[in-house]
């Protein structure tokens, strides 16, 4: 239930907990350190460079969203993690290999305070992943639970924040399918939590559920099932809190979310779309299991589907082919590059192709997502929205929905752009006058 009032001025620190300390985190959380210090500069963050459109002819004016809505600010943030391993910020970034020393170095000190707390873990949900500093073994979902509630407690305390934020920037679960005796309410839920389910909770549900509990909004990075069950947005509006998901979209979905629209738009035919890609960071290696690469890659494949609908243009998306695959590859690091081989047809059904190679930073095209859904979704929180945030599916990858009552998710970029203008400008006061058709 998205309830819309005028948001409430951003005062006091924002505290900011990412679940991982890997690349994306450190890129991320080292980036607005520097930033702050007039040492970087926030490239690729809608929050902080987009201008949108506010009123009518004359009245017409071009603003920054932070002057349409109260965003809090950069010098207000306040970060703290969990990870399975135990460096710090610091270390963690240096690992992490993506940053340059001098864009490191100059923040060093803020770095090494972010300590990682133990993490909520389960062996089985990510394989490849081999840290000591999580949870004891033995650790029941609900102690999980109660551990993760008391850091954010804690943290929150010591920090000073009168306002929290979780982001899930950590590797990607093993598939979990919904299941709607555990996932389709939030008694079922809870009761399997203390029940120590451990097939249908996985870690990541304990973190989403730690952090409504405590009255933070929570984003899912990853494409893990995690909020995306009505039992999680039963306890999102129960509590009053916002929740986003899910998977940053960042590289090949960008531009497949992009051209995709160019096609349906032109009215071009689809035989079949490839996508591949090699990537040799942390969650490359985790996805090279197969468990966890199925996760990915439903996550992947939904997008075109809800852009070239074959049911409403069966001559021209009726029979296409559609195919996602990543290949870890350690050479590359966090440069992650993907291959588009796009097969189309034309006048006549007339064959072209179109091919998209996308040497991308992986890292460097997440962390803005993270700045802009962090400080959007505390936006959200403040504004009294509560539920899936569908205003945020221009961020990722995988968009919630209430597919229980078979709402169709929202992926064409443009149209998703539409959704995020749209509601600040609601938000701000402004008339709301770009509905998406």
């Amino acid at each position: 239930m998205e309830m819309q009032n005028k948001p409430q001025p951003a005062e006091g620190k924002l505290g900011v907990l990412v679940v991982g300390l890997g690349a994306v985190a450190t890129t991320f959380i080292t980036g607005v350190l520097m930033i702050r210090r007039g040492l970087g500069k926030p490239i690729g963050s809608m929050t902080q460079y987009d201008k949108i459109r506010v009123g009518h002819g004359k009245d017409a004016k071009y603003l920054h969203y932070g002057e349409i809505v109260p965003l809090a600010k950069l010098d207000d943030l306040v970060f703290g993690s969990w990870d399975a391993y135990p460096d710090n910020a610091f270390q963690a970034a240096l690992t992490a290999s993506v940053l340059r020393d001098r864009d490191i170095m100059p923040v060093r000190d803020e770095l090494e305070k972010i300590v990682p707390m133990r993490a909520a873990f389960d062996h089985r949900y990510a394989s490849r992943i081999d840290g000591k500093n999580i949870m004891p073994d033995g650790t029941t979902r609900a102690q999980m639970v109660e551990n993760l509630r008391k850091d954010i407690r804690e943290f929150k305390e010591r920090e000073h924040c009168s306002r929290l934020v979780v982001i899930w920037a950590a590797s990607t679960e093993i598939y979990v399918p919904y299941y709607e005796p555990v996932h389709g309410k939030l008694e079922t839920l809870e009761a399997a939590i203390k029940a120590d389910d451990k097939e249908h909770i996985a870690p990541s549900m304990c973190y989403a559920y730690a952090a409504l509990k405590e009255g933070a909004p929570f984003i899912m990075g990853a494409p893990n099932t995690t909020v995306d069950i009505p039992a999680m947005w039963e306890l999102a509006d129960q509590e009053k809190l916002p929740i986003a998901g899910k998977d940053f979209k960042t590289g090949q979905t960008l531009m497949k979310s992009g051209i995709a629209p160019i096609l349906r738009t032109r009215c071009l035919g689809l035989s079949g779309w490839f996508s591949t890609n090699i990537l040799g960071n942390r969650d490359g290696l985790v996805l090279d299991e197969p468990a966890n690469f199925r996760t990915k890659e439903v996550s992947k494949l939904s997008t075109l589907e809800s852009i070239l609908d074959g049911n409403d243009y069966p001559d021209l998306y009726g029979n296409y082919y559609h195919k996602v695959r990543i290949n870890y590859y350690p050479p590359r690091g966090d440069n992650k590059e993907g291959w588009d081989n796009i097969d189309i047809f034309g006048w006549m059904g007339y064959p072209m192709q179109i091919k998209v190679n996308f040497l991308c930073r992986d890292s460097i095209l997440a962390a803005p997502l993270l700045l802009d859904l962090v400080l959007l979704s505390d936006l959200a929180h403040r504004a009294g929205r509560s539920g899936i945030q569908r205003f945020l599916s221009f961020f990722l990858k995988s968009p919630m929905h209430d597919f229980t009552k078979n709402e169709v998710p929202v992926n064409d970029l443009f149209k998703q752009y539409t959704m995020l203008k749209d509601t600040l400008r609601e938000m701000g006061g402004y008339d709301v006058d770009e509905l998406i058709d």
